[in-house]
């Protein structure tokens, strides 16, 4: 079958669904696909094109599976503009529907959103090679956006949520990551049937667990120090004012460092809030390369949501964690995916969301209990190697693309 896949990152892009669709994309290979990937350019760690990447527009390659057509993402400096980052979204789209039209002929359109502006664009493409369209919801939109408050304008989103509706009515299926996100679609869907829950995979070959006393570590300037890390972006969907205060909490231990390690738009009010405690460290994204390191580095991960939020976002962070061998300490609403996640595979603890007293507590509880972190960790990676593999994944998409096949 030949596919085309419309995505806003891809390896070497450091963003953590770009992991996912480029590991993806190596299993369609092992199962006979050939495959057509039209993205950005690397654009995700400064938030504007690499320096090798730059000069042209387009940049197009060759692949053993296929081949890749990279667009300019046209990124806003500014990351809190709504208007600019809707028109980025916008115009990459419209060049990616272009890609994805006058090419050769494809079997599939599979499309990964958000930006929602890239559903309507599969759908052209759909309509042009007459094939199904799939589409990948990683977090719903938007609703997302509207629970972070970085959404307000009632004009603004009447026009996204005709957006989205538009997009699941045109779309042959509608790949949600857990049971949750498929209970909030249920009603905004034409037909319940093409409702799919298919998770993130988690690559347990390049996470694995391994020694916490590594070159990551050292250069934080630590040794034996217990270090609680969140990394991942640094937006409005994730609270880590939690952080600051935990951070506060314990700034006369000198064997407790918290360390936030990522970037995004709420980064730098972040850095003033904790301008004055010595137990913080902020770190920029590293290479893909030296993701495990940096994982292993961390005594507890910690995962927060706010509140709200648990049911239509699931941070593909919470996997790789688990592969990684890592206990959790994660605050989202009570019963969502992550909280089942956490607590049936014995990973951690989890906390409802935007209870600061309880996520201190159970902070200091896995603090003061390295040997419960150790065993956390164990069923973390145990978890991780039944039930989260990109084979199992790759093959459900497959069984999906035989149905819409027939």
């Amino acid at each position: 079958m030949n596919i085309t896949i419309i995505c806003p990152h891809f390896a070497p892009d450091v963003a953590p669904t770009g992991d996912v669709m480029t590991r993806l994309v190596q299993e369609f290979d092992r199962l006979g696909h050939r495959v057509h990937v039209v993205t950005t350019m690397p654009w995700y760690r400064r938030h504007s094109v690499e320096p090798e990447w730059r000069g042209r527009f387009i940049k197009r390659e060759k692949t053993a599976w296929g081949r890749i057509t990279r667009i300019h993402p046209f990124a806003p400096t500014n990351r809190t503009n709504l208007l600019s980052r809707a028109m980025a979204f916008g115009a990459f789209s419209v060049m990616a529907m272009l890609a994805s039209v006058f090419t050769r002929r494809s079997d599939l359109i599979l499309v990964m959103s958000p930006p929602l502006t890239l559903a309507p664009a599969g759908w052209i493409a759909a309509k042009r090679h007459r094939a199904p369209l799939v589409l990948n919801v990683q977090d719903i939109h938007p609703d997302a956006a509207v629970a972070t408050g970085t959404l307000t304008d009632s004009w603004l989103i009447t026009i996204l949520r005709k957006l989205e509706l538009f997009s699941y009515a045109r779309s042959d299926a509608v790949v949600v990551l857990s049971d949750d996100l498929r209970k909030q679609l249920v009603p905004r869907v034409n037909d319940e049937d093409k409702l799919r829950v298919i998770p993130n995979f988690v690559d347990t070959e390049s996470l694995y667990p391994t020694a916490r006393n590594n070159s990551y570590r050292r250069e934080l300037g630590l040794t034996d120090e217990t270090i609680v890390m969140y990394a991942g972006n640094v937006g409005f969907s994730q609270p880590l004012e939690l952080i600051v205060e935990a951070a506060r909490q314990f700034r006369d231990r000198d064997d407790v460092v918290f360390v936030i390690n990522g970037d995004g738009s709420r980064r730098a009010h972040f850095e003033m809030e904790a301008e004055q405690l010595p137990n913080v460290t902020f770190m920029d994204y590293q290479p893909r390369s030296r993701l495990n390191e940096l994982l292993a580095a961390g005594d507890i991960h910690l995962v927060p949501l706010q509140p709200g939020m648990g049911s239509i976002s699931v941070p593909s962070k919470i996997y790789s964690i688990l592969a990684a061998g890592r206990p959790v300490l994660a605050s989202v609403d009570p019963g969502t995916e992550i909280d089942l996640v956490v607590t049936r595979s014995g990973a951690g603890r989890s906390v409802p969301a935007g209870d600061t007293q309880a996520f201190i507590a159970a902070l200091s509880g896995l603090i003061d209990d390295p040997n419960g972190c150790a065993a956390a960790g164990l069923e973390a990676r145990r978890f991780a190697e039944q039930w989260l593999s990109a084979e199992a994944v790759a093959d459900s998409y497959n069984d999906l693309f035989s149905e819409l096949e027939k």
